[in-house]
């Protein structure tokens, strides 16, 4: 499945998601959305926001980002932070 078709992220995201090896919804799936985030950070995406993990984090769990839980949303950040 094509990034763009996943929840939350379209030809925007998957255009960012491709240039850190990222090219479809499996591999995105299997790195997860703090692991792509940060290979796009360390790529000094433009523009990239931590509004970027979270629709990932959504996409991956097929629901609105804006209906991350706070909770999670401090893991996913928690977690960032660790690596």
């Amino acid at each position: 499945m094509r990034i763009r078709d996943l929840r939350n992220l379209g030809p925007k995201s998957e255009a960012w998601l491709e240039t850190v090896g990222v090219h479809d919804a499996g591999r995105l799936a299997e790195l997860g959305a703090v692991e792509a985030y940060r290979r796009l950070r360390d790529a000094a995406v433009p523009g990239l926001s931590l509004n970027a993990l979270w629709a990932m984090e959504g996409a991956l769990a097929d629901v609105d980002w804006r209906l991350i839980p706070a909770e999670r949303r401090q893991e996913l950040v928690a977690e960032l932070a660790e690596g």
